[in-house]
């Protein structure tokens, strides 16, 4: 074997080869155990870049490393083609948004396939393929015949940047839009919307159930928002036949209300405002309308500027008194009723409200004697509570309720921070919504036998804000499908998101023709096993896929038994350069082709593994290629030790039970351990000291247990590094390394090697522990707190310190 290494040559010949190898390809009946790992199906921008290497890298090893486990592993791979920046482009440069994308698709899948990824490429799909629209629209329409899919007249989030609108979660929490950078505005419009918030309980009751990162767990219940409260109708004071409605999660406060606060948008404001307040009363809305929702929730800026008082009182439910009724900028309209009772002893804003304006505050619970004054939103007593009085918080607030709906004026209610997902975009590039409208017959859906609705390729791209396909007359007119009298098409297209929402299910079955999957393709396959993707898809992309996998559940379309799409979820760190994210719009993406090149996939992948925890963020510096360069270095390694290390009969067997046969075997569970738990970085450590075992001369003097050393050690590289190890196997020993299967662990051989560790407090013996020779420091010190024996020994005293010498002792020493 003694030729040079030249990673770029030795990549492209087994890559050539994979294109047509099978081993990645599967089926619904393959008889073995299933497993379908899933990356986060990429925007098509251009190249890959280091963000992409990580998240393939991460999702290759576990299908090679599964398929190696015995399973038969669903990889597919495709693209969310449809987009603002292919229809922006259009605008900029006049190509048309389908050759932009097509053109970065093609060097976007060169780029991958160049990492040597493994996957199912007979499955690919782009969301803007007419195969796919047919379905994504069909969906829509059992949405649509469920009523959950609508239309509404809505205030909505206006990109002026974008030119359409957007759904509350692609606004950054300043107020701009996630893609543009614009400070978005509000607008009414006549949108669609899918109704998520029918399932917004079971989305947050079943989140426990998910294998996924607690803190994307805790994101999506911050947004879902589910508030326990009240709501209580306040009865205007001059017309006790109308009422104005709040709701609160602490109705046990009616005796402390002052005040009562709309948001300005509040569809009574313009019929309840006295004829001499509405010049200002408009003048204040149209202020606020200028502010983000950021700007108006914020507690920075003084409350003095923010209110606006309207000129009428309502009157307390409870008490019969009269209190002032305001307009404030603070209150949103879109959360609970836009209403909000104003209670200054309770709650710190309402405090502040209220002396700026001058508005009595009253106690309704005992404060600590430690208070330093103010509001006090803590528990305690009720006081100033009239019948109240003396109860607990919480008793207060099941009494106060059974009083209001015992006299008709409130009721026990939930409610929750998620609004319905607005879908509508006015743009060209994406998904049409197969509906018409026609003067006779209303809103109609499109015939599922003219299905897919495609959008027209000769439109003018002009940045007016006006949908292209609302200027094509071709595409606009048509015929109603229920009278066949004349009719207008819609012409806005569906939120992104929409495609994202269903494509793992397409993807268990993209060959069939008459209808979106097949369901017991989907029944073999979902949910799926693994989903690797970034962080910040934590609310839109998931949120959205859970709620489509639940309704369409719910219709019949999946398995009644499917709801939530992915069971187990990892989100891998963020790559940046210099500190900063990295991004093409920042212009400081590193491309992998320059390693491809170079060093080769296998290094760079290698690097990705290496560098740290696969969810820890990486600091691309001035020091990244030194250390691409040493993982190079440690491939070349492999390949020599390959040319020195002959040829035995038997590799995959030890033949003897010696020392070094029992660290091969003790490397051997470290790596697989690691690779369990993610820890990719310490799994290439122990590969790294695998490589340097074999090259121990004691080592080499035993030629059978270096061959089988190194059968060993190209085994459990594979899934990191697979074009080098699959040269190395098949010349070595002529058969495909990835169709290998995983190193089995001689737990006899090392349990042979276990030895004794004793455990002490202040020198006196408290008990043993069997270990591994090769334990760690952190490892033994916590079996060794953990015995009963020990925590009777310290009696809650914290160490002074620990001697440790391993693996014959660990003394706690304490006072």
């Amino acid at each position: 074997m003694a030729e040079e290494y030249d990673p770029p040559a030795l990549e492209r010949s087994w890559q050539e080869r994979w294109d047509n190898d099978e081993t990645y390809y599967v089926s619904a009946d393959d008889p073995r155990p299933k497993s379908y790992v899933l990356c986060m199906y990429p925007y098509p921008s251009g190249s890959a870049h280091q963000g992409h290497v990580r998240n393939y890298a991460f999702g290759d090893l576990n299908v090679r490393y599964r398929t190696m486990r015995g399973h038969a592993v669903l990889s597919p791979f495709g693209f969310d083609s449809f987009g603002l920046p292919a229809e922006n482009a259009a605008i900029k440069t006049g190509v048309h948004p389908r050759l932009f994308t097509e053109e970065r698709i093609a060097e976007l899948k060169a780029s991958v396939k160049r990492l040597g990824t493994a996957y199912d490429w007979r499955r690919e799909i782009k969301s803007h393929d007419p195969s796919y629209i047919r379905w994504t629209q069909y969906l829509f329409l059992k949405l649509y015949e469920a009523g959950l899919a609508y239309q509404a007249d809505a205030p909505v989030n206006w990109c002026p940047g974008c030119q359409t609108v957007l759904a509350n979660e692609q606004v950054l929490p300043d107020g701009t839009c996630e893609r543009s950078g614009d400070v978005v505005v509000r607008r009414n419009l006549r949108q669609w919307f899918f109704a998520i918030t029918r399932y917004a309980n079971e989305l947050l009751d079943t989140l426990d159930e998910l294998a996924w990162p607690e803190r994307v767990k805790v994101m999506q219940r911050n947004w879902i928002g589910r508030s326990e409260g009240a709501e209580i109708d306040f009865p205007l004071a001059d017309d006790p036949t109308r009422s104005i409605t709040v709701f609160t999660t602490r109705p046990d406060t009616i005796f402390g209300v002052t005040f009562l606060v709309l948001a300005p948008e509040h569809p009574l404001v313009e019929s309840i405002t006295p004829p001499e307040r509405r010049d200002e009363v408009e003048a204040f809305r149209a202020d606020v309308a200028t502010r983000s929702e950021l700007e108006r929730q914020s507690d920075v800026a003084s409350l003095d500027k923010r209110g606006l008082a309207l000129g009428i009182s309502v009157r307390n439910p409870i008490t019969g008194d009269e209190v002032p009724v305001f307009l404030a900028d603070y209150v949103l309209a879109h959360y609970g009723t836009g209403a909000v009772m104003g209670v200054p002893g309770e709650d710190e804003r309402d405090f502040r409200f209220a002396t700026a304006y001058g508005l009595p505050v009253v106690e309704t619970v005992t404060r600590p004697s430690d208070h330093p004054g103010g509001a006090w939103s803590g528990d305690g007593t009720k006081i100033n509570s009239g019948p109240f009085d003396g109860l607990s918080v919480a008793a207060a607030k099941r009494a106060v309720i059974e009083a209001l709906e015992q006299q008709g004026a409130g009721r026990s209610r939930t409610v929750y921070r998620l609004r319905d997902w607005l879908i509508s975009r006015q743009r060209y590039w994406g998904c049409p919504i197969p509906i018409v409208h026609c003067s006779a017959c209303g809103t109609v859906p499109v015939p599922e036998d003219q299905l897919p609705v495609l959008a027209p390729d000769d439109v003018e791209f002009l940045p007016t804000g006006e949908s292209p396909l609302a200027r094509h007359a071709g595409f606009v007119n048509t015929t109603c499908p229920q009278c066949g009298g004349p009719a207008r098409r819609e012409t806005d297209t569906m939120d992104t998101f929409v495609d994202s929402s269903w494509y793992f299910l397409r993807f268990c079955d993209p060959f069939s023709e008459d209808r979106p999957f097949d369901i017991a393709a989907v029944e073999a396959w979902m949910p799926v096993d693994q989903y690797i993707g970034g962080i910040e898809h934590a609310i839109l992309h998931l949120l959205y896929a859970r709620f489509f996998t639940k309704a369409l559940s719910d219709l019949g379309l999946i398995p009644a038994t499917l709801r939530e799409p992915f069971r187990q979820l990892f989100t891998q760190g963020m790559i940046r350069f210099h500190g900063s994210k990295m991004s093409k719009s920042k212009g400081n993406l590193v491309t992998p082709q320059q390693y491809f090149d170079t060093v080769g996939a296998d290094a760079l992948r290698l690097y990705h593994f290496f560098v740290g925890p696969p969810a820890d963020d990486v600091d691309w510096t001035d020091q990244t290629d030194e250390i691409i360069e040493g993982c190079a270095r440690y491939l070349q390694r492999v390949w020599r030790l390959a040319e020195r290390i002959g040829v035995t009969d038997t590799p995959t067997s030890a033949p003897v039970a010696n020392d070094l046969a029992i660290a091969i075997e003790r490397l051997t569970q470290r790596v697989t351990d690691a690779i369990e738990r993610w820890s990719y970085n310490a799994a290439v450590a122990a590969l790294m000291e695998l490589a340097n075992l074999l090259g121990d001369e004691r080592l080499l003097a035993q030629p059978d247990l270096a061959d089988f050393g190194l059968a060993r050690l190209l085994t459990m590289l594979a899934p990191f590094t697979p074009h080098i190890t699959a040269e190395l196997f098949e010349r070595r020993y002529g058969r495909n390394v990835h169709r290998e299967p995983w190193p089995t662990v001689d737990h006899e051989l090392l349990a042979s090697a276990r030895t004794t560790l004793a455990v002490q407090v202040n020198g006196k013996l408290r008990g043993t522990i069997e270990v591994d020779p090769s334990i760690e420091e952190s490892e033994a010190i916590d079996l060794a707190r953990a015995l009963p024996s020990v925590d009777a020994a310290l009696a809650g005293r914290e160490p002074e310190r620990c001697i440790v010498r391993l693996p014959r002792i660990v003394n706690f020493v304490v006072r």
